[in-house]
Protein backbone atom coordinates (compact mmCIF):
# COMPACT_ATOMS: atom_id res chain seq x y z
CA UNK A 1 0.00 0.00 0.00
CA UNK A 2 1.06 3.12 -0.46
CA UNK A 3 1.18 6.23 1.56
CA UNK A 4 0.22 9.06 -0.34
CA UNK A 5 0.56 11.75 2.25
CA UNK A 6 4.09 10.78 3.06
CA UNK A 7 5.19 10.62 -0.38
CA UNK A 8 3.51 14.38 -0.57
CA UNK A 9 5.47 15.70 1.96
CA UNK A 10 9.10 14.53 0.68
CA UNK A 11 8.03 15.76 -2.60
CA UNK A 12 6.83 18.72 -1.27
CA UNK A 13 9.53 19.40 1.59
CA UNK A 14 12.54 18.22 0.13
CA UNK A 15 12.68 17.38 -3.70
CA UNK A 16 10.53 16.84 -6.85
CA UNK A 17 12.74 16.83 -10.10
CA UNK A 18 9.17 18.05 -11.93
CA UNK A 19 8.67 21.15 -9.85
CA UNK A 20 9.11 24.62 -10.69
CA UNK A 21 9.57 27.26 -8.30
CA UNK A 22 8.88 31.10 -9.93
CA UNK A 23 8.83 33.47 -7.72
CA UNK A 24 8.55 32.91 -3.82
CA UNK A 25 5.39 31.97 -3.24
CA UNK A 26 4.35 30.25 -6.92
CA UNK A 27 5.11 26.41 -7.66
CA UNK A 28 4.04 24.34 -10.84
CA UNK A 29 4.22 20.77 -11.91
CA UNK A 30 6.17 19.62 -15.24
CA UNK A 31 4.92 16.48 -15.06
CA UNK A 32 3.15 15.75 -18.30
CA UNK A 33 0.19 13.54 -16.51
CA UNK A 34 -0.76 16.45 -14.46
CA UNK A 35 -3.17 18.71 -16.13
CA UNK A 36 -3.41 21.27 -14.06
CA UNK A 37 -0.34 22.47 -14.13
CA UNK A 38 0.11 23.38 -10.40
CA UNK A 39 1.97 21.92 -7.80
CA UNK A 40 -0.32 20.64 -4.85
CA UNK A 41 -1.84 17.72 -3.18
CA UNK A 42 -5.01 17.45 -5.01
CA UNK A 43 -3.09 17.67 -8.66
CA UNK A 44 0.05 15.64 -8.15
CA UNK A 45 -0.01 12.32 -9.92
CA UNK A 46 3.30 11.37 -8.00
CA UNK A 47 1.13 11.62 -4.43
CA UNK A 48 -1.88 10.45 -5.69
CA UNK A 49 -2.61 6.48 -5.34
CA UNK A 50 -5.46 7.11 -7.37
CA UNK A 51 -5.28 9.72 -10.37
CA UNK A 52 -6.89 10.03 -13.56
CA UNK A 53 -6.20 12.09 -16.85
CA UNK A 54 -7.41 12.33 -20.20
CA UNK A 55 -4.71 13.42 -22.75
CA UNK A 56 -4.88 13.33 -27.01
CA UNK A 57 -2.48 11.69 -29.22
CA UNK A 58 -3.13 12.04 -33.05
CA UNK A 59 -6.33 13.09 -32.75
CA UNK A 60 -7.66 10.16 -30.65
CA UNK A 61 -8.21 10.61 -26.52
CA UNK A 62 -7.13 8.27 -24.24
CA UNK A 63 -8.19 7.80 -20.72
CA UNK A 64 -4.69 7.13 -18.48
CA UNK A 65 -5.93 5.56 -14.82
CA UNK A 66 -3.22 5.04 -12.39
CA UNK A 67 -3.74 2.29 -10.52
CA UNK A 68 -2.21 1.32 -7.20
CA UNK A 69 -2.12 -2.70 -7.80
CA UNK A 70 0.96 -2.03 -10.23
CA UNK A 71 2.57 0.10 -8.16
CA UNK A 72 5.17 -2.67 -8.00
CA UNK A 73 5.79 -2.23 -11.68
CA UNK A 74 6.30 1.44 -12.61
CA UNK A 75 6.39 0.95 -16.22
CA UNK A 76 2.53 -0.44 -16.11
CA UNK A 77 1.70 2.15 -13.59
CA UNK A 78 -0.69 3.59 -16.01
CA UNK A 79 -3.92 2.06 -17.83
CA UNK A 80 -4.25 3.56 -21.18
CA UNK A 81 -8.29 3.35 -22.14
CA UNK A 82 -8.65 4.75 -25.69
CA UNK A 83 -12.35 6.85 -25.32
CA UNK A 84 -14.80 7.13 -28.47
CA UNK A 85 -14.74 9.99 -30.36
Amino acid sequence: MQHDQVIWEIINQKFCSFKAKVGKEQTFCRNEYNITGQCNRQACPLANSRYATIREHDGDCYLYMKTIERAHSPRNLWEKIKLPK
